[in-house]
């Protein structure tokens, strides 16, 4: 009965969950969706768990269908057709998007993991798509596997990926915010949720800050891992959201330097490089797990968004790029 190849997450923008918020206002059907967690039921078994009549059943569960969080279907029974009822979603995720000028746009390319264009990989270190390691484990040249491009999640204990991002933007707009959304954690032996590691984000080739993560998580099955991955590796990260504007940059709201935008030569028509990594002289030397959409707990691979408005006057580009020209030299750092 349930589809196998559906996602177990529903995530939703604030603005689209009017409907999830209105079916989650009663406390009966919150119970509902406990009871379908731990298997299909009928309308008479969740009535009679919840000492209601079958009617008020069946309107809760239709007000749980439309908010996409339960999916029934009739099926033969001992005393003719019945009602099953199944969970259909078991993890909610709900974003709240910041709030932008009318005049904003925002101009998003996802980057699957696989896609980098520079790697430097060193001790335990590996890369494998939905069905199978790539290369092998622990050798650094399966980095360079063909195959690499279709990997959904990448792993190493020192080194960095990097990757390059289109901008097609107008040279007509300027640049007022980035943000760089990824999941990612620590890379320990097996797993270990006390393993921290400073990981460093650059920018065309500007260090614009580090973030501590905690640890290596496991102990329990990442949300899309397939059912091949063995239990005792890396399970899941978190999802960690880097933005830059004019003040600084910021890990989750949190400011982790004084780097601008104005520093990083983000203009429109010329790519980005987006580099994550561990530096060689880091306190915390705990390498990092980076997860594409068909591994951990969301459905999503690296994610660039470019916020954009009209230019009010001038060329801010000055003499740093010709607006005809198709590449710009990086310092790319160590």
């Amino acid at each position: 009965m349930t589809n196998d190849t559906e996602s177990r997450i529903l995530e939703l923008r604030i603005d689209e969950a009017l409907d999830v918020f209105r079916a989650l206002a009663l406390e009966s059907r919150i119970v509902i969706l406990q009871l379908l967690a731990s298997g299909d039921k009928n309308i008479n078994e969740l009535g009679a768990a919840l000492g209601i009549s079958q009617p008020t059943v069946t309107k809760h569960i239709q007000q749980l269908e439309q908010a996409g969080l339960v999916r029934s279907e009739y099926m033969p029974g001992l005393q003719g057709m019945q009602k099953r009822c199944h969970l259909r979603k078991d993890h909610l995720i709900i974003k709240i998007p910041s709030q932008t000028s009318v005049e904003d746009k925002v101009d998003e390319v996802t980057m699957p993991i696989g896609l980098y264009t520079l790697a430097h990989p060193g001790g335990t270190c590996g890369l494998a798509n939905r069905t199978k390691f790539i290369g092998f484990l622990d050798k650094p040249q399966s980095f360079y596997d063909p195959e690499r491009a279709t990997a959904e999640i990448l792993w190493m204990a020192t080194g960095f990926v990097e990757y390059m991002f289109p901008n097609d933007l107008p040279t007509s707009m300027d640049v007022d915010r980035l943000e760089l959304s990824m999941e990612i954690c620590s890379e320990a032996p097996d797993h270990n949720p006390d393993w921290p590691s400073d990981i460093t984000v650059w920018v065309n080739g500007i260090e614009i800050g580090t973030w501590t993560s905690p640890g290596d998580f496991g102990g329990r099955r990442g949300l899309l891992n397939p059912d091949w991955w063995v239990e005792h590796m890396t399970q899941f990260g978190l999802l960690k959201i880097w933005t830059i504007d004019d003040s600084g940059t910021y890990v989750d709201g949190t400011q982790v330097s004084d780097v601008s935008l104005s520093k990083l030569f983000v203009v429109p028509q010329q790519p980005l490089s987006i580099r994550i990594g561990v530096k060689p002289d880091a306190e915390h030397q705990g390498g990092f797990n980076l997860f594409g959409r068909g591994f951990g707990n969301y459905a999503q691979d690296l994610v660039l968004r470019l916020f954009y408005s009209r230019k009010k006057g001038g060329d801010r580009r000055g003499d740093l790029v010709d607006a005809d020209s198709s590449s710009l030299q990086l310092s790319t750092g160590d």
